[in-house]
């Protein structure tokens, strides 16, 4: 595959769990859905990586803020920041121990709260794979 075809693969990748976080909203399976959101920027910041890289293999890893790094972005402070909270909600919803602690936090609040700010992060890194 060439470089193109693999920033494509996780471009589309990164299209079918957004979708999937919509539909998770829409039926209110709010951890879930932001499991899904996690997904999303983490596939277009392996895209973003293989387009910065010489290699077309991203790092094994689901850490959003190594990946931006890797990839030699330089988003905002407070973006960075938001790295983190999104990282937060693919352990914290993978772990018995951590969903139930999610899970009380969670809700259309909560979700309503973070949509915007999750959906400018995905826009600008989609612009930056343009």
């Amino acid at each position: 595959m060439t470089k193109e075809e693999h920033i494509s693969y996780w471009l589309e990748q990164a299209d079918d769990s957004w979708e999937s976080a919509v539909a998770l909203i829409n039926s209110k399976r709010y951890m879930m859905a932001l499991f899904c959101w996690h997904l999303t920027i983490e596939k277009l910041l392996k895209a973003l990586w293989v387009k910065n890289n010489t290699d077309n293999y991203p790092p094994r890893t689901h850490n959003l803020k190594y990946l931006h790094d890797e990839a030699k972005l330089c988003l905002s402070i407070e973006w960075q920041a938001e790295l983190l909270t999104i990282n937060s909600w693919n352990i914290e919803g993978r772990y018995p121990e951590y969903q139930t602690k999610l899970y009380k936090s969670i809700n259309k609040d909560y979700i309503d709260n973070k949509s915007q700010t999750i959906l400018n992060i995905k826009i600008c890194l989609q612009e930056i794979l343009q």
